[in-house]
C-alpha cells in the first residue's frame, strides 16, 4: 500500500490545518474564478494546467484562483463548531449553524453559490431558525462541500450520534433532502473515519452499515417531513451500493479495482455514470463519492503507482482524479483534498504554491488549529 501518515500525526493541529487549507487549494483549483469549474473535458482542463507548466507549478492565490462558495462556507461550519460545539444544548450549535451560513453569503460574489443554499439562507434569515421546508430540489452538493470539520470535531466512535445529527441539521438547513444532508454526513463521517485510522478501503462499506443507520434513526426521532425523507432515503444508499459493487468495496476488503486505462476520458465518463443528471459530483450522493474514488485512486492498496509511491505522488494524482475533471470538480476537491490533508498528517509533498498564496490562507489555518482544540476538549 503507498505510505500514508500514522494515525497519531492524523490528530495533530498541523493535520488540521492542513486538512483546511487543502480543501480551499481542491477548492480553488477546480473553480478557477469559474472557468474550470464549469469546463466540462477532464482532457481540456488537464491540457490547460499542461500550457500552465504542469500541475506542481500552479500557484493557487488571487486573482485567477479564488476560493468559491465551497471554501467559503466550510469556514462557516468551522466557525459554528469553534464557537458552540460545547454550548450546553445541541441546538444552540444547529442556530449558529444557520446564522454563519446566512452571514457567509455577504461574501459570494464572485463564487457562485448555488440556488438551493442561497434560497434557503433566505429564508433562515426570514424565520431567524435552522429549519426550512422540505425541498424536492434539495438533492445537491452543498451540504456536502461544507461538512468535513464536523468529522474533524466528533471524530471519536462514541461521538458518532453527535456526528450524524449534527452533520443532518448541518445539511438540512439548506437540502432538506436525503441525498442532500446524507451527503453533508458522508463527508464529515469520512473526515472522522480519516482520524480513526480506519482503513480507506472500507469507508464506503462503513457508510453503509453504520452511519446510514444512525442517520435513519435520528431523522425518525426527530420526526420532521417523515413521508417524504422515506420515500426518497433509497436513491442515496442505492447508488452507493451500486458504486461499491462496481469497485469490488462492497463488503470493505478491497483492494479497489480500476479499470485500464483511467485517464482523464475515462474518469469523465465513470463520474457521469454516477451522477443524478449528467454533472459528475453536482449531487449529495456523488460528490463524496467521486472524492472517496479519487482518494482509492491515489491513495489506496490498488491505487497503480506502487507501493513506494510518495505523499508528492499521491497528491498529484489526487487532483487529477479529484480535481480535474469536468465534473462538478471544485466541490469533488473540497471534499477529497480536505481529507487528503488529515491523511497525509500535513502538507508534506504538496507544491507550496498550492497552498502559500491561498485566498484567507491565515484564517484557515487558524480554523484548523482552533477545531483541534475543540475535538481535544470532547
Amino acid at each position: 500500500m503507498t505510505s500514508l501518515a500514522s494515525v497519531a500525526s492524523r490528530r495533530t493541529a498541523q493535520a488540521y490545518s492542513a486538512a483546511m487549507l487543502l480543501s480551499a487549494c481542491g477548492d480553488a483549483m477546480g473553480y478557477k474564478n469559474g472557468e474550470w469549474e464549469f469546463c466540462f473535458d477532464g482532457s481540456r482542463l488537464h491540457a490547460a494546467v499542461e500550457r500552465m507548466g504542469g500541475l506542481t507549478k500552479l500557484n493557487i492565490t488571487l486573482p485567477h484562483f479564488r476560493v468559491s462558495d465551497d471554501t467559503v462556507m466550510h469556514m462557516a461550519t468551522a466557525k459554528a463548531l469553534i464557537a458552540k460545539t460545547t454550548a450546553p444544548d445541541e441546538e444552540q450549535l444547529y442556530l449558529q449553524l444557520a446564522k454563519e451560513y446566512c452571514d457567509c453569503m455577504n461574501y459570494m460574489a464572485g463564487r457562485s453559490p448555488g440556488d438551493c443554499t442561497s434560497f434557503s439562507c433566505n429564508d433562515l434569515i426570514d424565520t431567524g431558525g435552522y429549519k426550512i421546508e422540505f425541498n424536492d430540489r434539495g438533492g445537491g452538493c452543498g451540504g456536502a462541500m461544507r461538512s468535513m470539520c464536523i468529522g474533524m470535531v466528533f471524530w471519536q466512535p462514541h461521538q458518532l450520534k453527535r456526528l450524524v445529527s449534527t452533520a443532518v441539521e448541518a445539511g438540512r438547513m439548506t437540502h432538506n433532502h436525503p441525498t442532500g444532508y446524507l451527503g453533508s454526513l458522508a463527508s464529515a463521517y469520512f473526515a472522522s473515519l480519516a482520524l480513526q485510522g480506519q482503513p480507506l478501503e472500507k469507508w464506503g462499506a462503513e457508510l453503509l452499515q453504520t452511519a446510514l443507520p444512525a442517520a435513519w434513526k435520528y431523522v425518525e426521532e426527530t420526526g420532521r417531513d417523515l413521508a417524504e425523507n422515506k420515500r426518497h432515503w433509497p436513491y442515496f444508499s442505492t447508488a452507493w451500493a451500486n458504486y461499491l459493487r462496481q469497485r469490488g468495496l462492497l463488503d470493505g476488503r478491497g483492494p479497489a479495482q480500476f479499470k485500464q486505462p483511467y485517464g482523464p476520458a475515462e474518469r469523465d465518463a465513470f463520474y457521469k455514470s454516477l451522477s443524478y443528471s449528467g454533472w459528475g459530483g453536482a449531487s449529495g450522493h456523488d460528490a463524496p463519492m467521486i472524492a472517496y474514488d479519487a482518494l482509492l485512486f491515489a491513495c489506496g492498496a490498488g491505487s497503480s503507482g506502487g507501493g513506494d509511491e510518495g505523499s508528492g505522488e499521491q497528491w498529484l494524482r489526487l487532483c487529477e482524479a479529484a480535481v480535474l475533471h469536468g465534473g462538478d470538480n471544485d466541490s469533488t476537491g473540497a471534499i477529497a483534498c480536505c481529507l487528503y490533508g488529515l491523511l497525509n498528517g500535513g502538507l508534506e509533498g504538496v507544491p507550496d504554491g498550492h497552498h502559500s498564496g491561498l485566498e484567507f490562507r491565515s484564517e484557515l489555518a487558524s480554523l484548523g488549529e482552533q477545531l483541534h482544540q475543540v475535538s481535544e476538549q470532547l
